[in-house]
């Protein structure tokens, strides 16, 4: 894109219909924060700088976006008057010399970031402002786009419209771009000449026309413009970006056998030939080489599966879970910050956590790793060929060797050499008879007859 850039997100919103003591653009759809989405359409479009406007008294948006981006401008609008008067307080950015200047919302997750970059694109191409406009199944209550040969004339709103102006489908979709050079100039010359007293962005189309400037429309399917302000709303913007999550893994060549009932994140890759199961969740950071099987009711996030592995059912990869070729990782066990090397096998029924299992070992039925003290955490080390008996508590810092087995039961403590066995465990007694004559104790006949 030729061109420089200056993106501004506004976020200043409450979202008092959220219900929440979270402000509105810190709630999630999949796995990411509104804000994030926003910011995360803005640094795919590569553009040269953002800029977020938030709310007084919400310096966790701040950090958020701070954490997205770091290095992003942020600035507070302490009086709530309007999105023009919003965008104006990213003043001293705007004045640094852009190109072009595009407003995002922080609260319409479904844009698309071809979009952001297509208003970009009309400002570049010499308009003074682009709209991103859709055509609405019912455009009741919006505000109109009203053109002419291309050229948009004026944004109607609803109430002010007149009967013929309110028959256009044409809506205002919110985001706009204005010319970089003279953004300034167009935004100071909005005034707030209406009955709510505040500055409207969209006054700028007006501005720029009587200035000689072209304004144009950037149209998106409606699904675009949709805007979150309740839970209900976030959960149908869920809905839509799995949808689409979904078709991008289908088309690319993974198998989801109910994708109805996979979860991804936007972040999630997969290679080819790779078989999911129903009902997975991916949170964010998973990376999946080709031909692996993840099997149903798994949930995995920050997490590595190398080419051929297995996963699952019943599975949990936390972050730092880096699994290498042909690993299996079986039913209800859980793996965290570890490496687990090629060939591998961990079945069933454990945790390792903060360890390296080397290539071909076993992990028993039951094991875990003991790796917190209550203050620090430790590493566990099992070597190649390693066997480890079912039930058995490994108690961090310790290293199992290449090719060393450990007892079923035992609670070991300190390292086992290469090749050796060691079991930590009590020795086995047997009585002989005991079970008759406990059976035989009059309190237990008594309690067998009630």
């Amino acid at each position: 894109m030729s061109g420089t850039t200056l993106a501004i997100v506004l976020a200043a919103g409450e979202g008092t219909r959220m219900n929440s003591a979270k402000p509105k653009v810190l709630h999630k759809v999949a796995g990411q924060t509104l804000l994030a989405r926003a910011l995360g359409s803005v640094v795919k479009a590569r553009f040269a700088k953002a800029a977020v406007v938030v709310g007084p008294n919400h310096q966790a948006v701040a950090d958020e976006a701070r954490r997205v981006m770091p290095g992003v401008d942020c600035y507070v609008q302490t009086e709530r008057r309007g999105t023009a008067h919003a965008v104006l307080q990213a003043r001293s950015s705007i004045a640094e010399g852009y190109d072009a200047v595009v407003v995002l919302f922080g609260d319409t997750p479904l844009v698309r970031t071809e979009t952001v970059q297509r208003l970009a694109a009309a400002v570049h191409g010499g308009a003074g402002v682009a709209v991103m406009g859709f055509h609405a199944k019912d455009p009741t209550g919006y505000g109109r786009l009203l053109t002419d040969g291309g050229e948009l004339l004026a944004i109607r709103e609803h109430k002010d419209a007149t009967d013929a102006e309110r028959q256009v489908t044409l809506c205002n979709g919110g985001m706009m771009a204005l010319s970089g050079r003279r953004a300034l100039e167009l935004l100071d010359a909005i005034d707030d000449n209406n009955a709510q007293k505040e500055f409207y962005l969209t006054s700028a189309v007006e501005v720029a026309r009587a200035e000689g400037m072209l304004a144009v429309v950037v149209e998106v399917p409606e699904l675009e413009a949709f805007g979150v302000n309740d839970r209900l709303q976030q959960a149908m913007a869920e809905a839509v970006i799995q949808k689409r999550l979904r078709q991008e893994a289908l088309r690319s060549g993974v198998t989801l056998i109910a994708p109805e009932t996979v979860f991804l994140a936007p972040d999630t890759k997969i290679g080819r030939d790779v078989v999911i199961e129903p009902n997975v969740v991916f949170g964010p950071g998973v990376v999946i080489d080709d031909g692996a099987v993840i099997h149903a009711f798994s949930h995995i996030e920050g997490a590595h599966i190398g080419k051929g592995a297995s996963v699952g059912p019943f599975a949990r990869l936390r972050p730092g879970a880096d699994l290498a070729v042909d690993v299996k990782v079986g039913n209800f066990v859980e793996v965290k910050n570890a490496k687990v090397a090629e060939g591998a096998k961990i079945s069933h029924l454990s945790y390792i956590g903060d360890a390296t299992v080397g290539a071909e070992a076993n992990i028993g039925a039951g094991t875990i790793t003991c790796n917190y003290d209550g203050f620090r955490k430790f590493v566990t080390e099992i070597g190649a060929g390693a066997f480890v008996g079912s039930n058995s508590a490994l108690v961090a810092p310790v290293k199992i060797g290449d090719g060393a087995y450990v007892g079923s039961g035992s609670v070991v403590t300190k390292d086992v050499p290469a090749n050796a066995l060691a079991v930590a465990r009590g020795h086995q007694m047997v009585k002989a008879g005991w079970a008759d004559s406990f059976r035989a104790r009059p309190e237990n006949v008594a309690k067998k007859k009630t």
